[in-house]
């Protein structure tokens, strides 16, 4: 439902408490759109494919390719399960009529955490880069240095995630 462009002393009766029912700008409030279980479902998957990066990345430096291959692809999987739970997310925004269009706290919302999902979705590919040359060269030294690098990325990719969890999914439900 589009938001009404005549002010406040233009609209009918109706129109006001639609508007106050979405809360600011015309768009739905953080407690209405989201579920913090589902959410914290989706900080469970970034933070423990972290911890199987981190032992993957361990396996590397103990000389187990195998070991680190299983792990990496481990981090993939937790990793692409974050990313479609959050497409899910924002499928069942817009679907409701929720979309980045509706106001401007949707659309940073949208532009923040999609930027965060695409950035994810970059580091799946880079794992699975990281992968095939463990695979194809083995652990050599210079694999070894990209493997660090995208660990890096990766966490630093969690730390981003707590922060966009801590700043705008839980004050919109509390």
């Amino acid at each position: 439902m589009p938001a009404s462009t005549a002010g406040p002393e233009a609209q009918s009766p109706a129109e006001r408490s639609e508007e106050k029912a979405f809360g600011l700008a015309g768009g739905p409030t953080g407690l209405e759109l989201f579920h913090l279980p589902r959410t914290f479902g989706e900080t469970m998957l970034l933070l423990f494919s972290s911890a199987t990066f981190g032992f993957a990345t361990l396996a590397a430096r103990a000389r187990d390719g195998r070991a680190a291959v299983l792990l990496l692809l481990l981090t993939f999987i937790l990793g692409t399960g974050f990313v479609a739970m959050e497409v899910g997310e924002f499928r069942g925004m817009v679907a409701m009529g929720a979309g980045p269009d509706r106001s401007g706290f949707l659309s940073a919302f949208f532009t923040l955490v999609g930027t965060h999902g695409l950035h994810v979705s970059v580091g799946l590919i880079c794992i699975l880069v990281v992968v095939g040359q463990i695979l194809f060269k083995g652990l050599t030294e210079p694999v070894g240095s990209r493997l660090f690098r995208v660990g890096l990325f990766w966490h630093f990719l969690d730390i981003v995630w707590i922060g966009i969890f801590s700043v705008v999914y839980l004050p919109g439900v509390l």
